[in-house]
């Protein structure tokens, strides 16, 4: 074997490895970026869809409290917005979504309630349907920023 293609051979295993390093960094560094970014507009797309569904939910709500009558286009906005849930969301949080969706629709078939009783539900408490829900959203993200780091 000739003594010079020795250092010839060393040098370009050397590039190689070296190139091969770089491209290797610059791809990790790339689909960590990527994640990140995916992860944002994730949480993004979360906050949004819970913070419509909850002022969909509130006036829906409201609305049943004073009328027999259900507000049909409202109600099919409402479980649309579920329905995403159930694909973006963890289970929990479609869930719970879930059931103040029922809740509303149970309070469309109970008698509607005067002021002064809307009142005695507001000192009591018994009127916040949507507590659990934001609970449960507040802990989603929580295990979303948790993940990120």
């Amino acid at each position: 074997m000739n003594p010079s293609i020795i250092p010839a051979l060393s040098a370009l295993v050397g590039a190689a490895i070296g190139g091969l390093t770089s491209v290797l960094a610059s791809w990790l560094t790339q689909r960590t970026q990527v994640r990140a970014e995916w992860r944002a507009h994730d949480r993004v797309r979360r906050q949004d869809l819970y913070r419509e569904f909850i002022e969909e939910a509130a006036k829906c709500y409201v609305d049943a409290l004073q009328h027999h009558e259900p507000d049909l286009p409202a109600l099919g906005n409402l479980y649309a917005k579920i329905s995403r849930m159930r694909v973006q969301s963890s289970r929990e949080v479609a869930d719970e979504a879930d059931v103040i969706g029922r809740k509303i629709v149970d309070t469309y078939l109970a008698p509607d309630k005067t002021f002064i009783e809307i009142r005695e539900l507001l000192a009591d408490g018994s009127i916040d349907i949507l507590g659990k829900f934001g609970d449960l959203c507040h802990a989603e993200f929580e295990t979303l920023r948790a993940q990120q780091f």
